[in-house]
């Protein structure tokens, strides 16, 4: 079967339909029963939120205030639906952050991904990915497992010991970092081993060089990406036509609502501009709503070639939170946005940070459809009221700026 489910063929507008009806229960389950929403969307009526216009006048809570929302409301922030003590697992990502897990079939939504990639039922698949503490292992086993496979839970490390088990087990599929799997193809090269059994490879958590998959192509084996987070599983995955040629970008997995914003803020961008990726989930044990990753991505305007009809993102771009020290004070992207919500006639802006170390030098650029006059004067000086530090405007022309999702550029040279 080409398709996972007939929910991946949908027309766009049901699939929006069935996304805004389900968006309101979905915020007062939240509101009801996870007391750190019930203080984030106080005020909020639920049945007045059934548009996108709507959401996007909700607070973002972002994965950065975690750390503190957990130290106030702990364990998870007041932000799980469902008790600590029903959950099935609480895993432990550096910060420290903690993240639930709750009982259920594929509860991270990974089987999807992992079916894009060719898993099925049946397939024998080496986990690479951490056990402990962090919950990546956990979260790519559920998928496989709801889709048949046979897990040889291997974990991080021992290379020697994965090349063995591949070999002599005759495994067909891995899941882990691009990195991990290339250690693993050259200690079996080292030793040896005839691993020409695996075929199949679903990798994340890192840049997968395209060097890296031609050279496992070459080897027979296909490698496809998927993108996930540990606290709101399975986001986007690849696809494949049926020649076997990778898609460009990620399909959005079909139990998420997106929505890209300008980094430091809430508003959307215009489609096909990078932003940083907010996701809205209907998982009901840890309904995240309004969840910033962090992450940057863009939307693509085209369906897939693969037949999947939902959105298309163009995968990992770096990261949102671009804040900087300068002069020994932190410059955020929500001040720079902050500068711009007080100055409506600029539409885009991107504080450039150059010099030498302490001497250094920002420089607001600014694009806006009209300059009236005194607009360069008044955005230094709104500069030095939101920063407290002085900075330089230059106001540019519309459609100048880089469309990369930097608010801050640090340009300064270290060492």
């Amino acid at each position: 079967m080409q398709y996972y489910d007939a929910l991946e063929t949908r027309s766009p507008e049901e699939r929006e339909a069935a996304l805004m009806a389900a968006l309101s229960q979905q915020i007062a389950h939240a509101k009801r029963n996870a007391p750190g929403f019930a203080r984030i969307l106080a005020g909020i009526d639920p049945a007045q939120v059934g548009s996108r216009a709507a959401l996007a006048r909700l607070p973002v809570t972002r994965k950065s205030d975690l750390a503190e929302l957990q130290k106030v409301m702990p364990p998870l922030g007041g932000l799980n639906a469902t008790p600590r003590e029903k959950l099935a697992k609480i895993f432990v990502s550096p910060g420290p952050i903690y993240d639930a897990e709750g009982y259920g079939e594929d509860w991270w939504r990974t089987a999807r991904g992992l079916h894009a990639g060719g898993f099925r039922a049946g397939d024998l698949v080496v986990n690479t990915f951490a056990y402990h503490f962090t919950p990546a292992g956990s979260m790519l086993e559920s998928g496989a497992l709801a889709l048949g496979c046979t897990v040889v839970p291997s974990g991080v490390g021992q290379t020697e010991m994965q090349a063995e088990a591949i070999h002599g087990l005759g495994v067909n599929a891995f899941i882990g970092t691009p990195s991990f799997l290339k250690l693993i193809v050259d200690k079996a090269d080292e030793l040896k081993l005839d691993i020409s059994c695996l075929k199949k490879a679903m990798v994340g958590a890192e840049y997968l060089p395209p060097a890296l998959r031609q050279a496992m192509r070459a080897r027979g084996v296909q490698v496809m990406q998927l993108y996930a987070t540990a606290d709101l599983g399975h986001i986007a995955y690849e696809t494949a036509n049926a020649d076997g040629r990778v898609n460009d970008g990620m399909v959005l997995d079909e139990g998420v609502l997106l929505e890209i914003v300008r980094p430091g803020t809430g508003d959307p961008v215009h489609p096909g501009e990078v932003g940083e990726v907010v996701i809205t989930t209907f998982n009901r044990d840890y309904p995240l709503v309004r969840f910033a990753t962090g992450d940057l991505s863009a939307v693509m305007r085209e369906p897939s070639p693969c037949g999947r009809t939902n959105a298309r993102i163009r995968g990992w771009m770096g990261r949102a939170d671009q804040s900087t020290k300068v002069r020994a004070m932190f410059v955020t992207p929500k001040q720079v946005a902050e500068v711009l919500r007080r100055h409506p006639e600029v539409r885009k802006a991107r504080l450039v940070v150059e010099g030498e170390v302490g001497q250094d030098r920002m420089t607001l650029k600014c694009e806006a459809d009209e300059h009236p006059a005194g607009l360069a004067e008044a955005l230094v000086a709104t500069i030095r009221e939101v920063t407290k530090l002085r900075g330089e405007v230059e106001l540019v022309a519309p459609g100048s700026l880089p469309n990369d999702g930097k608010v801050i550029e640090d340009l300064r040279k270290y060492g």
